[in-house]
């Protein structure tokens, strides 16, 4: 029987291609409301990735410089946004903005959205958590607010999402939503982390309202806004909403805790008082007579993030670590005014049952 003979091919050496490939077109990009706190690192980002970037907005200048087109318009009002548009066609549109002051509604939303319908090839709505309204734990396929709902923030955002699905569902629409949490990170408009810090820095106590058990989520700047890009660049995400937040919410004991931390600050000393009665002797979650930050103090709602881990591969920042960079970031420029502690100290005189908490819990 003649021997078995064994014969092995050697691949060839791959011969080297002179051919480059094309780098990743240029998109033109609107973003509305594109000079504040998501907005800015939005527009950023935009820049450093190479793109055409305009912004729309009620001013007549920006600080980007003339790398950044400037539109000029009322988002609110859709007669001012179709004239200052005019016949530009964009590759993505980012609504990026609400009206704090007027609240902007489901119809203003719409009707902006109306402007690009067929024009545009991706349009990134910024939702909210609290367009579920209340409630733990929301999947995305979960029932939004009610028209009726009595916040106007849950309402508005609620009713624009329906808009812009049911707009999808008509004619293509290529819609998007996020829906954030608390958002946090360099540049944030709101006094919340440094509300904490500027006390932790004073050496002064922190007011817990009642046992400081409500959750909070959060998401990173940094991660909202590179999901906002994400979805831009996956042709897969149109006709979606998508949860962002870290996977994890905190209390509001945990949230102190750990902002302390992040400024290497002594052990906070922490005074319990009851939610009812700060409210009666005039506390408030936003404007004057602040006692937890702007907005910290509501009831909870959080999220499910598995959707957008599964389709969008995210992995949100450790919240030490992005705690971490604010932290150096508010040290260079606190941007807000001199603290007045003027209510607390009435809250501090008339209750004195204290909660001292252990750094590692």
């Amino acid at each position: 029987m003649p021997r078995a003979t064994s014969i092995v091919r050697r691949s060839a050496k791959p011969k080297r291609s002179s051919r480059v490939e094309p780098p990743e077109p240029k998109k033109r990009i609107l973003v509305i409301g594109g000079t504040h706190f998501i907005g800015r690192h939005l527009v950023n980002e935009l820049l450093r990735a190479g793109h055409e970037v305009y912004v729309l907005h009620r001013r007549r200048r920006h600080s980007f410089g003339k790398r950044v087109r400037n539109l000029v318009a009322d988002r609110n009002d859709a007669a001012t946004v179709r004239k200052a548009v005019g016949a530009i066609r964009f590759d993505a549109v980012y609504d990026n903005v609400y009206d704090w002051e007027r609240g902007t509604t489901g119809a203003q939303v719409e009707a902006t959205a109306q402007i690009f319908d067929g024009k545009v090839g991706r349009y990134v709505f910024m939702s909210s958590v609290a367009a579920y309204g209340d409630g733990l734990n929301h999947h995305e396929g979960d029932a939004l607010a009610p028209d009726d709902h009595p916040n106007p923030y849950a309402r508005n955002k609620a009713v624009s999402e329906r808009a812009l699905f049911r707009m999808h569902q008509r004619s293509g629409f290529p819609i998007v939503t996020l829906r954030p949490p608390f958002v946090y990170g360099p540049g944030n408009p709101f006094y919340r982390e440094a509300f904490f810090w500027d006390r932790f820095r004073a050496e002064r106590p922190i007011i817990l309202p009642s046992e400081g058990h409500r959750l909070m989520q959060f998401i990173y700047v940094n991660d909202l806004v590179e999901l906002a890009i994400k979805v831009v660049e996956l042709r897969n995400a149109v006709g979606h909403a998508f949860n962002t937040a870290n996977p994890r919410p905190l209390t509001q004991h945990e949230l102190i805790l750990e902002l302390a931390r992040a400024a290497q600050a002594k052990e906070p000393e922490i005074v319990s008082i009851p939610r009812e009665l700060i409210r009666r002797a005039g506390g408030q979650a936003i404007g004057e007579n602040l006692y937890f930050g702007y907005y910290y103090d509501v009831p909870a709602i959080t999220q499910i993030i598995t959707k957008a881990q599964r389709m969008l591969a995210f992995k949100p920042t450790d919240f030490a670590v992005g705690l971490r960079a604010t932290y150096r970031a508010y040290l260079k420029k606190r941007g807000f005014p001199r603290p007045d502690f003027t209510f607390e100290d009435e809250l501090l005189s008339r209750f004195s049952v204290q909660m001292h908490s252990p750094r590692s819990a």
